[in-house]
């Protein structure tokens, strides 16, 4: 919370420092007596550490908001909304006109993405003196299941580099296409962390740059690969990146739902009828889609008025089906959607071949790997109840918004932290809506479990 003071200090922005400074403060008052409070160093159930996963997001996003409430650029509510959107990457704001926000409040915008790209956890772990025990079930707990090394503890620490590394270049690309200095650093964050925040009112499309889109696009891939799979690339290993399951199933899908919006486009003249100009505004769309980054260059009221049909159909799907598994992006994820695929098709296989026949059940992701029912089970379970937590976000918000085509969009944004919008949400919209998306970012950013079990508990105890 101290960082932004420097960027208050280098654009004269001297009002900002207070409330910073305080809620610095506030920020220790509550830290040192939890620190006090929980010194206890035995080891952690996995269902405390998925409990103590949820509720520290809550109260980082609590102590986040500080900072816009005390400097009286938004109300508390739209203060932990812009919070909760920014630490799960998701995208979507409170600020009704962006274009006049200032640079403190920017980058501690662009801040909260960077960070929560990382991983409050993830982040955490990397200093956190603690059985190691407790490390992987608290690494396991944030909706993190794969491992670069043996330890969790270095695991962190490689995320850490590879994503600090990924910073310095992303920053570099925007440099180079024709960023000034602070927007790069900005869309560096947003953009790395798959986030979406954005500068202006019209985001990325502020620029009418090709380079700076197509800077935006490699970033947003890069964000929205696992680190796993970064680290084995970074190793020399290069053609593991198309060996991975992953890859395979993330380019088909992006290349079909480019041709599928683009043609949409061309056909109804959305943008003239000009092929090239169409497939540009395509390809952006649905790659921020299916990275879940939420950077646009179509503004809400075209997507709601002139995408309305296969174009926002084809966004929401992409949207649900999500990034890379131990990425920065949300969604059901690519690796769930590669499981169930081979699922299928082994389903088939064992029906069409002989009662004797042994079905090879196996992926390739990073490494080769034995797939068992249990783990179709669990895959099968998690797309379920994603779908169920959708179906009934919808419901809610369609008691409020009647057009069930940006619902059903701006739903899915939320849920899977995109952050592409429609206009629907904004500051005027109603308390309980507002609290649906908070929920919905909470919810997808720690992959439904942790969540599901804290509810759980949480009723039990009332219960009693």
């Amino acid at each position: 919370m101290l960082i932004p003071i420097s960027v208050a200090l280098i654009y004269n922005e001297h009002q900002f420092i207070l409330p910073f400074v305080y809620s610095t403060i506030i920020s220790v008052l509550i830290g040192l007596p939890l620190y006090k409070l929980f010194k206890d160093k035995g080891e952690l159930s996995l269902k405390s550490a998925m409990v103590f996963a949820t509720t520290i997001w809550i109260i980082g996003c609590a102590l986040a908001a500080l900072p816009y409430y005390l400097s009286g650029q938004l109300p508390y509510l739209d203060g932990y909304f812009e919070a909760m959107s920014g630490f799960t990457t998701t995208g979507f704001t409170m600020y009704s006109n962006l274009d006049i926000v200032p640079y403190t409040m920017q980058f501690w915008r662009a801040f909260t993405q960077w960070l929560g790209g990382i991983g409050i956890i993830v982040l955490a772990l990397t200093i956190l003196i603690s059985p190691s025990v407790n490390i992987m079930r608290m690494y396991a707990a944030e909706g993190r299941d794969e491992r670069i090394l043996p330890s969790i503890r270095h695991t962190s620490k490689i995320i850490l580099y590879i994503y600090a590394l990924y910073t310095v270049i992303s920053i570099a690309l925007f440099l180079l296409a024709g960023m000034p200095v602070f927007d790069s650093v900005f869309y560096a964050f947003s953009a790395l962390s798959t986030g979406g925040f954005a500068l202006k009112n019209v985001s990325i499309f502020y620029y009418h740059s090709f380079w700076i889109e197509l800077a935006a696009m490699i970033i947003m891939i890069i964000g929205a690969t696992n680190f796993a799979l970064h680290y084995t690339v970074l190793k020399g290993n290069w053609r593991e990146y198309f060996r991975d399951i992953e890859t395979k199933v993330a380019y088909p899908i992006l290349i079909v739902g480019t041709f599928l919006v683009a043609m949409f486009l061309y056909n109804n003249s959305t943008y003239g009828h000009d092929l090239l100009i169409s497939l540009r505004y395509s390809v952006f769309q649905v790659v921020s889609a299916l990275t879940t980054t939420g950077l646009q260059t179509a503004t809400g009221d075209e997507i709601t008025y002139k995408w309305t049909g296969l174009g926002i159909f084809v966004l929401t799907i992409l949207m649900i089906i999500g990034a890379g598994a131990c990425s920065t992006g949300g969604g059901i994820k690519w690796l769930r959607i590669g499981i169930l695929i081979k699922g299928m098709w082994w389903e088939v296989k064992s029906i069409l071949a002989p009662k004797s026949a042994v079905i090879p059940k196996k992926i390739h992701h990073v490494r080769d790997l034995k797939i068992n029912s249990s783990i179709l089970k669990l895959t099968g379970l998690f797309v379920f109840t994603y779908l169920f937590v959708y179906i009934i976000s919808v419901f809610i918000v369609l008691f409020y918004y009647p057009n069930v085509a940006q619902t059903l969009f701006e739903v899915a944004s939320a849920l899977s932290n995109v952050g592409l919008g429609s206009g629907l949400i904004t500051s005027t919209s109603p308390v309980i809506i507002k609290i649906v998306f908070i929920i919905d970012f909470w919810v997808g950013r720690l992959e439904i479990w942790p969540v599901l079990l804290l509810i759980a508990i949480t009723t039990n105890a009332i219960r009693k």
